[in-house]
């Protein structure tokens, strides 16, 4: 049996807890959290753009923290799963591994690079795996996406669009904070990032245009450039101050004999399929592929299975790598260099 101890409750604190209920083999054996009212049990207050409304919870059995030192110290646990804000991801995850304990990090990793190398570094020394929290490769779509261009079926891959944009989150209150969570960049777009970053590989320049927020990119449009392939990749994303549609993504991925595409947003408070998943072949025919019903939770299932996977054999895993996680976070952050000098800049590793 994994024990696990969630450092943070909020809504993925929250959703990682549910998660955990319907895997066999793993537990939650503690939480911390510095809140009392959450720590005891009442989480009405958990607000999300997806899943279910916080309430209370039975939490009998599960030992509770309100010191974070305290629950690193419980020599039961074998697996932190971090749900804190972005800024303080590195040097809890840090503690963590230097206490002999695996580690789940929800994305993004960290805020720069830098705090990205000292979490490796501290994991190799450990022993112990790091892992981060990017789910979107085990949203349906998006792993049927990733599976049609891995298979080769379709010829070479060709490029790709891609789009993930929402409403002002109002009730987020740090999400245009720099130095806690990195603003849509960091918090909305990383996931794409990394999606484009496990397709393509790491592109040698990027271009992009749009509008800041003080110093924070708020709405903008990048084209990836690839030093050793013509790719035409390009990305969308940012928030709108327009309440009414709160969230959308979606993508368009050209293969040499094939499209993928896809689109889905939320209007109110109803979910709507623009486009279902759909290929579109070289014989002229649409085929619409039969996956699950894309619920958000289903995604999470699928990505904790593969953190457990990772954990039980010491392997890492080759989506929920931290080389990957710390590459979509170079890229995020040389889109906002370009954004903010109005001109290509080259990418890099650093």
């Amino acid at each position: 049996m994994i024990r696990i101890g969630i450092a943070g409750i909020g809504f993925m604190g929250m959703v990682h807890y549910l998660t955990y209920q319907r895997l066999r083999g793993a537990r939650v054996a503690a939480l911390c959290e510095q809140d009392p009212k959450r720590l005891a049990g009442d989480w009405r207050g958990i607000q999300g753009n997806f899943g279910p409304a916080g309430e209370k919870m039975d939490l009998t059995g599960i030992t509770r923290y309100d010191c974070l030192g305290a629950m690193l110290a419980d020599e039961s646990l074998d697996v932190i799963d971090i749900t804190l804000p972005p800024g303080l991801h590195a040097e809890i995850a840090i503690q963590a591994l230097r206490a002999g304990k695996h580690v789940f990090c929800e994305k993004p990793m960290a805020l720069t690079p830098r705090d990205c190398d000292r979490m490796a570094a501290a994991a190799a020394k450990a022993n112990r795996l790091l892992l981060v929290g990017h789910v979107l490769p085990f949203y349906p779509e998006y792993a049927w996406a990733y599976k049609m261009v891995q298979s080769g079926k379709y010829g070479r891959l060709l490029g790709g669009s891609f789009r993930r944009v929402i409403s002002d989150p109002n009730w987020l209150p740090h999400f245009w904070s720099a130095e806690q969570s990195g603003g849509p960049m960091l918090d909305l777009h990383i996931h794409d990032a990394h999606f484009i970053r496990l397709l393509f590989g790491m592109p040698a320049k990027v271009t992009s245009q749009g509008r800041l927020r003080g110093d924070l990119a708020e709405f903008w449009h990048t084209q990836f450039h690839f030093a050793d392939h013509p790719y035409v990749v390009e990305a969308t994303s940012g928030t709108i101050n327009q309440q009414g549609r709160s969230f959308e993504h979606g993508f368009e991925i050209h293969l040499e004999r094939a499209t993928l595409a896809f689109d889905f947003a939320v209007f109110g408070n109803e979910g709507r399929m623009l486009l279902e998943p759909t290929l579109l072949d070289d014989k002229g025919r649409v085929k619409h592929p039969k996956l699950s019903d894309g619920d958000p939770m289903d995604a999470f299932l699928g990505e904790l299975r593969e953190i457990l996977r990772a954990i039980r054999t010491g392997k890492p895993s080759p989506v929920l790598d931290g080389n990957l996680a710390r590459d979509a976070i170079v890229i995020c952050q040389k889109q906002t260099e370009s954004l903010r000098k109005g001109r290509p800049v080259k990418v890099g590793t650093k």
